[in-house]
């Protein structure tokens, strides 16, 4: 078997790294060092061997060769603390990584105490050559800071200061303080963060009441409890992560570092509650008086228009027509009729076009305070935040209501580049569309050249998936970019012109659709013994057929 990825075994270490709260580079730089043990999979290790109560056969794997790495160097980090170590000897501030001292006493190798039943020995290696990787692979981590990293030790004192003032009790917030105590507190798991916490439980799960009080209380001490040290750090950061939702450790730095402290909190993360509650409107919605007025007056925010008389003549009702049929109840009846069908018709293209800027928010944080009618600002986000735990934990049947796509444009009498719709069927009644052929908008057809193939190959290729009688799979259509083959040994690269399709046929072998095809297929036909489900199409105008 081949071995690992480069971003499988990064998986690995990042896994690790989290779980133990260990600066992740040291456990690349190890494997790049040792190169040993050999593993199975034609890999090597990052110098671990068995020691104490863990076997030969424990450590045997990539996986559990990083497992316990991660384990042996939270130990020596223990070990070197006991020792009297301080936070300083062990991490270095302005470079954002571990001391070059913590790193030599790495390469010097460690063998744990036998009380120390889950941390391996540690082989010794070339300390300079160990030092240089870990350094590159520490800068290449923090490659996008802006700000000098001496400020990171105020700036994450200072945000889980106002943790406290901003806890709204959520499911990711909650699960963002546990992962702060479980790496604070050395934890190898959620249950185990929970226990040190001395929560009741209730029915196997813990008292959620009780459970937010204490992570509170542990929240308001670590301002108080933060000595700097590389795990405590870790922990921060990682509350940093979850509680903003970044997809990285660098990524939380760089929030920490590029945001105030005290600049006002974002409010995205009440999106999905916002949207859930606008898809709900259109069928709660008879035109009653002050829904009509709570809709009015986020349309005309949403608009940016200046008066509520603005917004009715925006919606095709204009004050003078209202001034003059005061007296006319069928007229005053028909005006409601006609703001209403532009309030719903409103309301019904929010989702779509809802494109999450502050101004849109706004607008529709007023609609939902007047439509609830609640008394101020803090109450609405309150609502909101309710309905999001609500959604939190709702099953398919009371989740929010399912997306509905817009409503589809005519279509046209000539595609052209400013003209495609993704949503589309490339031809009148067909089973192709724009999103197939351009990979979800990811590849658009930038001249009418190509525009053209993609039409005339979406009729041709019509026809054969209504003779197979099965949906067409899309791979690949039109793709411009100048790139390798996305099947190797391939005979014919047409992508870039759009007029090639690979795709599968589910249920069906590559050679059964072949054998269909062939006989009448008046451009490219071909299959790969490699990929047995794989066919080529294209539209060239002579028969090509291959087999390779």
């Amino acid at each position: 078997m081949a071995q690992f990825a480069d971003q499988q075994r990064n998986d690995y270490y990042r896994v690790e790294a989290a779980r133990v709260g260990i600066h992740k580079p040291i456990l690349n730089a190890l494997y790049q060092v040792h190169q040993s043990p050999q593993l199975a999979e034609d890999e090597t290790g990052l110098g671990i061997a068995p020691a104490n109560r863990i076997a030969i056969d424990q450590v045997s794997t990539l996986a559990q060769q990083v497992y316990y790495a991660a384990n042996t160097l939270r130990s020596l980090t223990d070990s070197l603390t006991a020792q009297g170590w301080s936070s300083r000897d062990l991490w270095d501030i302005p470079q954002g990584r571990y001391s070059d001292r913590f790193i030599q006493t790495v390469a010097e190798g460690y063998a744990p105490a036998g009380s120390e039943p889950l941390a391996a020995r540690l082989e010794a290696t070339d300390a300079e050559q160990l030092l240089s990787i870990y350094q590159a692979q520490a800068a290449q981590n923090l490659q996008t800071a802006t700000q000098p990293l001496a400020q990171l030790e105020n700036a994450l004192t200072a945000f889980v200061t106002t943790l406290p003032a901003r806890y709204s009790r959520l499911g990711f917030e909650r699960q963002a303080l546990l992962e702060l105590v479980r790496i604070w507190r050395k934890q190898d798991d959620t249950k185990a963060a929970i226990a040190s916490l001395n929560v009741p439980i209730q029915d196997a799960l813990p008292d959620i009441f009780s459970l937010d009080t204490a992570l509170i209380q542990f929240l308001q001490q670590v301002p108080t409890l933060y000595s700097g040290y590389p795990h405590q750090r870790e922990a921060l950061l990682r509350l940093v992560q979850l509680w903003y939702q970044l997809g990285s450790r660098s990524a939380a730095i760089d929030q920490l570092l590029s945001t105030p402290t005290n600049s006002t909190q974002s409010l995205q993360f009440l999106d999905p509650a916002l949207i859930a509650f606008v898809q709900k409107i259109p069928d709660r919605y008879q035109g009653q008086g002050a829904y009509r007025l709570a809709l009015t007056e986020g349309f005309r925010l949403w608009h940016q228009l200046e008066s509520r008389t603005a917004a009715l003549n925006k919606l095709g009702v204009s004050a003078d027509y209202l001034r003059l049929n005061v007296e006319d109840t069928q007229a005053l009846t028909q005006a409601a009729i006609q703001v209403d069908q532009g309030l719903r018709q409103f309301i019904q293209q929010v989702p779509q076009q809802y494109q999450a800027t502050e101004r849109q928010r706004e607008a529709l944080l007023t609609l939902l305070q007047h439509w609830r009618q609640l008394d101020s600002r803090n109450s609405t986000l309150q609502s909101l935040i309710d309905d999001l735990k609500y959604l939190e934990g709702s099953s398919r049947v009371t989740a929010a209501p399912p997306p509905v796509p817009p409503l589809p444009l005519p279509y046209p009498e000539r595609w052209e580049v400013h003209n495609l719709q993704l949503a589309a069927p490339i031809i009148t009644n067909g089973s192709f569309t724009w999103a197939e052929a351009t990979q979800g908008g990811l590849h658009l057809p930038v001249n009418q050249a190509a525009i053209e193939s993609i039409v005339r190959l979406a009729s041709l290729v019509q026809q054969a998936r209504d003779r197979i009688g099965r949906p067409f799979q899309v791979v690949q259509w039109y793709d411009p970019a100048d790139r390798p083959p996305l099947v190797p040994g391939i005979i014919n690269q047409r992508q870039g012109i759009g007029d090639a399709l690979l795709f599968y046929c589910e249920g069906l072998t590559s050679y059964q659709v072949y054998w269909a095809l062939a006989p009448w297929w008046p451009g490219g036909l071909g299959r790969y013994y490699q990929f047995p489900t794989l066919i080529q199409l294209d539209a060239r105008n002579y028969r090509v057929r291959w087999q390779v």
